[in-house]
């Protein structure tokens, strides 16, 4: 191996654990797997190397991205005022998909922080993640990682698709393939950092729901405020394919389908009942954690099928279904009006 890495070596799997640290230890970028989704990550205390992750996604300043650490790395080293519930908290979910929202510590460089005084950690339960964290400044590193697409698109669950992102530009040093990510949608994102006076605050629901926060720390959280901190993937339009994207109830769904249809439109489908035919569709598994597994590769081959408008049917609206239900909202966030327009549009 070479002891000097550059960008030239856009998107290789064939890497060792080793090879990658020391590539984020260079302020290159390298993406890698984690139990949710793959992570597009940078060394976290290297503004530089953060304003690399920015561009290279096209990520708005002001927003933040998480920073993931190694198994027993201590939170100390970037959160200040950490309350006993975070601790809590750790032992309790992590390794695993819960992001914390803490107060940063003040040597911290405020560019994970999209300028906020806060800042979001936790620890992923991949063993690829795992073993780089632990590899990376001997485990004492953080990696800041917000997922490895571009900013706004559908999250990546296998390299293959961190590859169909980044393939264009020389901004990735090199792509880690840990197979498909396991859970399948982002982190459950906790606000610790104004319990005296808000409580814990549920910013972005995901695998680890409120109530299972709840049974650790005896308080249930709140949804978000106004004066909540910002954290990744909050925005209203988020996780969305280049395609329109709508949600109809199952009993409206058919009738659509046929509608649709009979005007001469495509459809790409993401269904878990019986439906009728499409022009291309995927049918995913009627249990919250199966749909989420495998909800964005689902979203992402509909994308590719030359639809006009791909028709999501609408999950249950139960606590187990939050955090794909929150996904499926901000991608067909605009798009309210899609079905209407193409049954009154001119046919093609």
């Amino acid at each position: 191996m070479n002891s000097s890495l550059t960008a030239s070596q856009i998107i290789t799997s064939d890497v060792s654990i080793e090879t990658a640290a020391r590539a984020l230890e260079q302020g290159l970028l390298v993406a890698f797997p984690t139990e949710t989704v793959y992570g597009l990550g940078a060394d976290a205390a290297n503004p530089a190397a953060v304003a690399a992750i920015y561009a290279a996604k096209g990520r708005p300043q002001d927003h933040p991205v998480i920073v993931h650490l190694a198994p027993g790395a201590p939170l100390t080293d970037w959160a200040a005022e950490i309350p006993p519930e975070a601790y809590q908290l750790a032992a309790a979910f992590w390794p695993g998909p819960l992001t914390m929202i803490l107060k940063r510590a003040a040597h911290v460089p405020s560019a994970v922080s999209g300028g906020q005084d806060t800042i979001g950690l936790r620890c992923p339960a991949h063993p690829v993640a795992i073993a780089l964290l632990e590899q990376f400044k001997g485990g004492r590193g953080g990696i800041a990682a917000p997922s490895a697409n571009k900013f706004g698109h559908v999250s990546p669950t296998t390299a293959q698709h961190v590859r169909d992102e980044f393939a264009a530009d020389a901004s990735v040093a090199m792509v880690l393939d840990g197979g498909a990510s396991a859970v399948g949608i982002e982190s459950t994102i906790v606000d610790l950092s104004r319990l005296a006076t808000h409580g814990p605050v549920l910013l972005r629901p995901g695998h680890i729901s409120a109530a299972a926060i709840a049974a650790v720390i005896d308080m249930l959280p709140a949804a978000p405020d106004q004066a909540a901190p910002r954290a990744s993937g909050t925005l209203e339009s988020h996780y969305a394919p280049h395609t329109p994207v709508a949600m109809q109830e199952t009993a409206v769904l058919t009738a659509t389908i046929g509608q649709l249809q009979q005007r001469g439109r495509k459809l790409a489908l993401v269904h878990y009942s019986d439906l009728p035919a499409s022009h291309a569709h995927v049918r995913l598994p009627a249990a919250p954690e199966g749909f989420a597994h495998a909800l964005y590769a689902a979203l992402r081959q509909m994308d590719g099928s030359g639809a006009d408008l791909i028709l999501v049917e609408a999950p249950p609206q139960g606590p187990d279904w939050a955090g794909v239900n929150d996904r499926l909202r901000r991608a067909a966030h605009g798009s309210s009006g899609i079905v209407h327009g193409l049954l009154n549009a001119v046919a093609p």
